[in-house]
């Protein structure tokens, strides 16, 4: 009896585990999938009522044929920041603007390196420096333009004559070799301003002064050195498109304009020249010129 009063007592603890209810959690997985489901819904009717008919088109044809479309490049294809290919926006779009492409950047760079160094010239030409008031540099659509304008005290040519003064031969000769170095085919134009021509033969207007203008201008630019095939265009333009349209008699609508063209100018004057084509019903005949 006293050994056994000794032994020590030993306490055994049993934790009775009760496992969960069947599928206790699985409604909160459920429910996250039908949110994310709605918000994917939701995000795709915004995108869809906020993207253009042309895009639309071709996320269109990319469920349709998703092989041809990522092959052929799709009718909006091109947009790196699509995840589609074959759809996005017009790669020439880019926040509401149209991106110029690489072609007509770099012609763009070209203009202004161009428009640099005739600014150069003309600063550091004796015959030029004291007419850069005179000389108007600017980059149009159309091109680098130069604009040779009258002052009031210093016309280009003699009054309602084509003219050259002194000076503005010389300016254009000047000019002359400084074109010749450059690659871009030349636009040149003549201008007056609004005042009517009434002196000289009858019949002749500022139409036909201007366009006077404009030839003397052009042969003194080959005089000093231009090669005639960089000419594109020689017209004159009377006071239609004047520099200043609040002052239409200020002297400075009264100038030569020339233009360096950007390649998309220049084929688009060469393209005037081409034939259209003639839409006649079957056996009709085409009309015989006279003999």
């Amino acid at each position: 009896m006293a050994d056994e009063e000794r032994r020590p007592i030993i306490i055994i603890k049993r934790i009775k585990k009760v496992k969960a209810a069947h599928h206790g959690g699985a409604w909160k997985i459920a429910y996250a999938d039908f949110v994310t489901a709605m918000m994917a819904f939701f995000l795709l009717m915004w995108l869809l009522g906020s993207t253009d008919k042309g895009t639309l088109k071709g996320i269109e044809d990319y469920f349709k044929t998703p092989l041809k479309t990522a092959l052929t490049g799709g009718a909006n294809s091109g947009d790196r920041a699509s995840v589609i290919p074959g759809g996005g926006k017009d790669p020439s779009q880019k926040d509401g603007q149209v991106r110029k492409e690489p072609q007509e950047q770099a012609e763009a760079t070209r203009l202004k390196a161009l428009k640099s160094r005739i600014e150069s010239a003309i600063e550091t030409a004796p015959m030029l420096k004291p007419f850069k008031k005179q000389l108007l540099i600017d980059i149009t659509t159309e091109g680098l333009r130069i604009q040779i304008v009258d002052e009031k005290n210093r016309p280009m040519f003699a009054l309602s004559k084509a003219e050259l003064q002194p000076y503005t031969r010389e300016i254009l000769l000047e000019l002359g070799r400084l074109l010749n170095d450059m690659p871009n085919k030349i636009s040149l134009s003549g201008h007056t301003d609004s005042a009517p021509f009434t002196s000289g033969e009858k019949g002749y207007s500022n139409w036909e002064l201007s366009a006077d203008r404009a030839g003397a201008s052009r042969r003194a630019l080959l005089a000093g050195g231009m090669d005639e095939s960089k000419l594109l265009r020689v017209v004159g333009l009377s006071s239609a498109v004047l520099l200043d349209a609040q002052d239409p008699a200020n002297p400075i609508n009264r100038r030569i304009s020339i233009i360096l063209m950007t390649r998309k100018a220049e084929e688009a004057a060469l393209n005037e020249g081409k034939k259209v084509a003639v839409v006649r019903e079957p056996g009709e005949k085409l009309p015989q010129a006279a003999p």
